[in-house]
């Protein structure tokens, strides 16, 4: 009686309350981008303004950005936070130097300029910060927007695509807030849901086919995503691209860092009130989100853990001019890579101190992330095949940087056919086995690292996090082995007492100004006068560390090694 009195009490609470319009980002189309990250405020609950962080105009979260399968786009990434941070482009396959991982640094007050083509099929991307040890604190606070690729095979298809008309971007985050109404970042009591930046959001919905972009961006919590009228609708995309042909379901679970697009036909409603909702109760045990299991750690035991609970209203209105009004029967060819293509396995082991703990640490392969020790060598052309082995009582929603993979199996059984196509995401249950197929092609980098982690950002923070480098090999295929222009040239890099560096560009000048960090970012070593091209680290610590040289009005990195 008392589980069933707290649903039906939950469920009117997040039913029941005025409901506010929700607003669609911005968007940003082209080929060259300004985002300046920023700190700002946002009244989202009665009392104090909330701390938070957002892009370019906004107060929280940032634009969308549209991009184009085969440009080469520039990013012009501005820092205005008083701390560290990076941008990744989530999803997207570009090279190592300009992917955004923690060792990309921009400081406060710089700017990181990458720029790289376009590869990856239309589909819904993300971009967030990855600085190590704060990631989750930077993109809670709302520092976060969505990538929208289109490409030819999908613009020759009869879609709903008319941004926030009848094809909507759905970021849906939850949030934890203190007493000071301040985001609780690493808070597992979060029962605060976000719709693109709104609290209990409603939406007018046209009477006719339309598609759900969605976005899982918490910070931990997963969603089983239906409509309150239990209607069918479609999956026709996730991660990295359209599939083969649009799957009928009534549920789509997505863990964090997870997408999905979705069409609805809701041409027989006009007038009628339905609501996207999370169907938490379907979940198993050691799900976040889904109920907690007897005797565990407290810390999951938020108010809508395990219950059915409303997420967006949607009110039916009439059609728009031209709808589409039939779902289609195939969609792209996509053709997955076959395990007996793969040339190496790889085993991931995720465990944890005690088997029972709910929030870690956790480990891969028993293991925490340390920034100077590269996990994998891999050969450029590489198929793999990765076995995840899950030996905790915690779903770990696991990401990998640089490639979309094929899930080929969940414990020896084969995936429903909406997580057959690219993915980047997968989420593994307690004690389940997953195994996905990928190809590490186009790009080598002997130096600069890719991650893979869990998406829960807390675990991430706390070292959930390992790194590879793919490496150039006697096969061809590769495009591009980028070393960015602003890269300094380092040596010897392992390093004893005297670091030399070599610029790039043609320098008249012989005085520079240089700052020395480590691997969190921290500042070590400086000077506003540096007259000759060596710098004594002999009195550093053995460790890794980022040597940031200003010349003039530009900046140049190298990495290297105590």
């Amino acid at each position: 009686m008392k589980k069933i009195t707290t649903l039906i009490l939950a469920s009117f609470a997040l039913s029941s309350l005025a409901q506010t319009p929700i607003s669609f980002p911005e968007v940003l189309s082209g080929t060259d981008f300004s985002l300046t990250i920023h700190t700002d405020s946002v009244q989202f609950l009665s009392g104090k303004k909330t701390f938070t962080n957002a892009f370019n105009n906004n107060s929280y979260l940032g634009p969308t950005l549209f991009l184009n399968k085969g440009d080469i786009v520039t990013m012009n990434v501005h820092n205005l936070l008083n701390d560290t941070s990076t941008v990744h482009w989530h999803g997207l396959h570009v090279p190592a130097a300009d992917d955004g991982g923690p060792h990309t640094i921009i400081l406060p007050g710089e700017t990181w300029t990458p720029d790289f083509k376009i590869m990856n099929n239309a589909s819904m991307y993300w971009y967030h910060p990855h600085t190590h040890m704060k990631t989750g604190q930077q993109a809670m606070r709302g520092a976060a927007g969505m990538i929208i690729v289109k490409d030819s095979a999908e613009a020759s298809l009869n879609l709903p695509r008319h941004y926030g008309v009848d094809d909507f971007p759905v970021v849906i985050q939850s949030q934890q807030f203190d007493i000071n109404n301040q985001v609780v970042w690493r808070g597992m009591h979060d029962s605060i849901l976000l719709v693109n930046g709104t609290i209990h959001p409603q939406l007018d919905v046209p009477a006719q086919v339309v598609r759900f972009r969605l976005l899982n961006a918490s910070q931990e919590r997963n969603f089983n995503f239906g409509f309150s009228n239990n209607q069918h609708f479609y999956v026709i995309g996730n991660d990295g691209g359209l599939l083969n042909h649009p799957v009928n379901v009534t549920r789509i679970r997505l863990s964090p860092g997870e997408r999905a697009e979705i069409l609805i036909d809701m041409s027989n409603l006009l007038g009628h009130t339905v609501h996207l909702m999370s169907y938490a109760s379907e979940f198993p045990a050691g799900v976040q989100g889904g109920t907690p299991m007897m005797g565990m750690d407290t810390a999951m035991y938020s108010p809508i853990n395990g219950i059915d609970f409303n997420i967006l209203q949607l009110d039916m209105v009439t059609h728009t001019v031209n709808p589409v009004l039939t779902i289609p029967a195939s969609l792209v060819s996509v053709t997955p890579l076959l395990p007996a293509m793969a040339n190496e396995t790889r085993n991931i082991h995720i465990t944890a101190d005690n088997m029972m703990s709910m929030d870690g640490p956790f480990y891969f392969n028993n293991k925490l992330f340390d920034m100077e020790r590269i996990d994998y060598r891999i050969p450029l052309n590489n198929i793999e095949i990765w076995s995840l082995f899950n030996q905790t009582m915690v779903a770990h929603p696991f990401h990998m940087h640089d490639i979309q993979f094929f899930v080929l199996d969940r414990d020896g059984i084969s995936v429903n056919p909406e997580e057959r196509g690219f993915k980047d995401v997968v989420m593994v249950a307690p004690q389940e086995t997953v195994r996905f197929i990928t190809k590490f092609e186009d790009f080598a980098d002997t130096t600069m690292p890719y991650m893979y982690h869990c998406h829960i950002l807390m675990h991430e923070d706390d070292g959930m996090m390992g790194q590879f480098i793919v490496v150039p090999s006697n096969t061809t295929g590769l495009i591009e082995s980028k070393t960015a222009d602003n890269q300094l040239k380092l040596f010897p890099n392992p390093v004893q007492e005297t670091l030399k560096f070599e610029l790039p560009d043609a320098i008249t000048t012989q005085q520079y100004s240089y700052r020395i960090l480590n691997s969190s970012g921290s500042e070590i070593l400086f000077s506003n006068s540096l007259m000759q091209n060596s710098i004594a680290v002999s009195d550093l610590k053995p460790g890794y560390y980022i040597l940031l040289l200003k010349v003039g009005s530009k900046l140049y990195q190298g990495r290297f090694i105590k």
